[in-house]
């Protein structure tokens, strides 16, 4: 066999394995943005039915706490990202809904007979349900965007991340008033 035939061969073998390479680990990489952006609108998800909750567990209340309107403008006042927001939006909505459902379960809480109410204890089991889902995409999202900023700045897959302009993703975070350790107060 001719040694230039076998220098050919193996410098093609080499050209193809690195092409393929390439190829694979742009496709690598948008795979995983459309993963992101799935857990993103997985967060669009919570986040809506979280609010439509809240809409109704207000308008179930407004009858109990006319004097409560400063709350209640609050809530109403609250407007939902777009999907397409940035995640540093979806995050300030997320905490301001927090806030507001802290505050409608506070005045909940003042009032016996609203407290009672059949409507509003469904509405806060399943306002704890969407919590519940809405920190499970959360950590979707978070996972996924940890795998994807990995990818991005460790060799090789960082080179082509810089080449193609891959660049790192936020992370959803909780807010500050969650961080804090819980007082009780007996």
């Amino acid at each position: 066999m001719d040694p230039l035939l076998i220098v050919l061969l193996v410098v093609g073998f080499v050209l193809v394995s690195i092409i393929g390479w390439v190829i694979g680990t742009i496709n690598s990489f948008r795979t995983m943005l459309v993963k992101i952006d799935e857990s993103e609108s997985s967060i669009d998800v919570s986040l809506t039915k979280r609010f439509d909750l809240l809409s109704k567990m207000f308008s179930a209340a407004k009858g109990y706490m006319k004097h409560e309107s400063e709350t209640l403008q609050k809530v109403v006042a609250m407007r939902q990202p777009g999907h397409g927001a940035p995640m540093a939006e979806k995050q300030e909505f997320a905490n301001e809904m927090t806030r507001g459902l802290q505050a409608l379960n506070v005045v909940v809480e003042q009032y016996p007979d609203l407290k009672a109410s059949q409507n509003i204890s469904k509405l806060q089991d399943a306002t704890m349900e969407v919590e519940e889902n809405l920190q499970a995409a959360r950590r979707v999202y978070n996972s996924n965007v940890s795998y994807y900023n990995q990818k991005v700045v460790v060799f090789p897959s960082n080179v082509i991340a810089n080449w193609k302009k891959f660049t790192k993703r936020a992370f959803f975070e909780a807010e500050a008033l969650k961080r804090e350790d819980v007082k009780f107060d007996f």
